[in-house]
């Protein structure tokens, strides 16, 4: 399973940026996908998270309000829209996929089990 990620770049704060996710063709009845991201000297953090299967969702603390995870089926691509964007958002975001529901995966970044490449945001002040 492959995934890459796009659409990452600098903005300024209060901005806005929309990340995709676009992963290979596989059996993913079972599986999330799920936005991590890491800043530098920082933990990896559980972003939003969505389950293939019925489009459920889950948010990370950072993420609830701002954040909105959506996906295209037909492309198998996931998007990661993010507004009112912050200098803290800062970080390399990372695309991944488990056989597990959203919440779990959102929480449990070890347990994933295949992973792009990441992708550098920036906001800046």
């Amino acid at each position: 399973v492959q995934l890459v990620e796009s659409g990452g770049g600098v903005v300024q704060a209060g901005g806005s940026l929309r990340l995709s996710c676009t992963f290979s063709t596989f059996a993913f009845d079972g599986y999330s996908i799920a936005w991590f991201r890491q800043a530098p000297g920082k933990e990896r953090e559980g972003i939003s998270c969505i389950y293939l299967a019925d489009d459920s969702t889950a948010y990370g603390d950072s993420a609830q309000g701002r954040f909105h995870i959506s996906t295209d089926h037909a492309k198998n691509t996931v998007f990661l829209e993010m507004n009112s964007l912050k200098p803290e958002d800062s970080a390399v975001y990372y695309c991944a996929t488990g056989e597990h529901p959203a919440t779990v995966a959102c929480s449990h970044w070890y347990a994933m089990s295949y992973w792009g490449k990441g992708i550098l945001v920036t906001v800046s002040s």
